[in-house]
């Protein structure tokens, strides 16, 4: 995987039960490129959902773990 320190505060902060938008992840861990380090995290088998937010006449993605019979994983 790459970029793994980044990759890996951004799994702790999933499984810490966060939601992250890329304004998130540029302020905490300096990553212009949360799509990026969001399919890494999938490729090691991490389920993350994507939210769709619109806000201000623009639209985002946010991100967070998966949840399952209403528990995260």
């Amino acid at each position: 995987m790459t970029n793994q320190p980044q990759t890996a505060r951004i799994r702790a902060a999933l499984e810490a039960g966060e939601t992250l938008t890329p304004l998130d992840a540029l302020h905490q861990f300096n990553c212009f490129r949360l799509a990026a380090r969001i399919k890494d995290l999938r490729d090691d088998g991490l389920d993350i959902e994507t939210l769709k937010i619109a806000a201000n006449n623009k639209s985002f993605a946010a991100y967070r773990l998966a949840e399952r019979q209403g528990r995260l994983l």
